[in-house]
């Protein structure tokens, strides 16, 4: 499965892995990738995701090395629309100071502590 993501990732990235990235981004170890990426990076990389679903089922791909390609390609075709939209190259991204993982921690202590000083009044 890791080969499968990183072939997403290579087209999209420009021949990066998902250990390219990581490294890159400085994170620690078991954090998730795509919870460390800004509103832009992660939106494209969910494209990416969502069309090589599309495409894999659509054409009824069989097998790893067939999957691997398409996800490949697909990567690429979104790393070239953004290109010539002009936008800028996810690995150009910066990645947030906060994950969305520490976002969510903190956003429900807030809630539990909005929600603990209402049952008091």
């Amino acid at each position: 499965m890791a080969e499968f993501h990183n072939a997403g990732y290579k087209g999209l990235y420009n021949g990066e892995t998902a250990d390219d990235i990581f490294k890159r981004k400085k994170l620690r170890y078991r954090e998730d990738i795509l919870d460390n990426m800004n509103e832009d990076e992660l939106v494209a990389n969910l494209f990416r995701i969502n069309q090589t679903k599309q495409k894999l089922l659509k054409d009824n791909v069989q097998g790893e090395k067939e999957a691997k390609d398409v996800h490949y390609e697909v990567g690429k075709k979104v790393r070239k629309a953004i290109a010539d939209i002009g936008g800028m190259m996810p690995e150009e991204m910066p990645t947030p100071k906060k994950s969305l993982k520490e976002l969510e921690k903190e956003r429900n202590r807030l809630e539990d502590k909005t929600k603990e000083e209402l049952e008091m009044k």
